[in-house]
């Protein structure tokens, strides 16, 4: 089994930053693509950015020039770099994983439990 852990998260003032991690551990053969989401009270969950394998990079246009994704795959380790935040970039933050657990299998999408992100003066 696999397990993502994020980590990183916290309370900071507007126009701060913060670097978010999430490392995944256990047995699996590979790791695809890699992705931070976020969700607001009561909003839904949205995708915040991606980054493939070969490190191509997407982001939501809320986040871009202000947020970079990273991946470290020596670690099995995404980054999500944050900067300029705003008080609407509060919310609690996932990464998920395409997880392949063995040579020939279909990969499968594993979540994080997810890290808590305030910014507030």
């Amino acid at each position: 089994q696999v397990q993502l852990v994020e980590s990183g998260g916290g309370l900071v003032q507007p126009g701060g930053s913060l670097r978010l991690s999430c490392a995944a551990s256990g047995s699996f053969f590979s790791i695809h693509a890699m992705r931070w989401y976020r969700q607001a009270p009561g909003k839904e969950r949205e995708l915040v950015a991606a980054i493939t394998s070969g490190s191509t990079t997407i982001y939501a246009d809320s986040v871009k020039g202000r947020f970079t994704i990273s991946r470290d795959n020596a670690k099995n380790t995404v980054y999500l770099q944050m900067n300029s935040l705003k008080p609407e970039d509060t919310a609690v933050y996932y990464c998920n994983a395409d997880v392949r657990g063995y040579v020939g299998s279909y990969p499968t999408l594993r979540w994080g439990q997810g890290t808590q992100v305030t910014v507030s003066s």
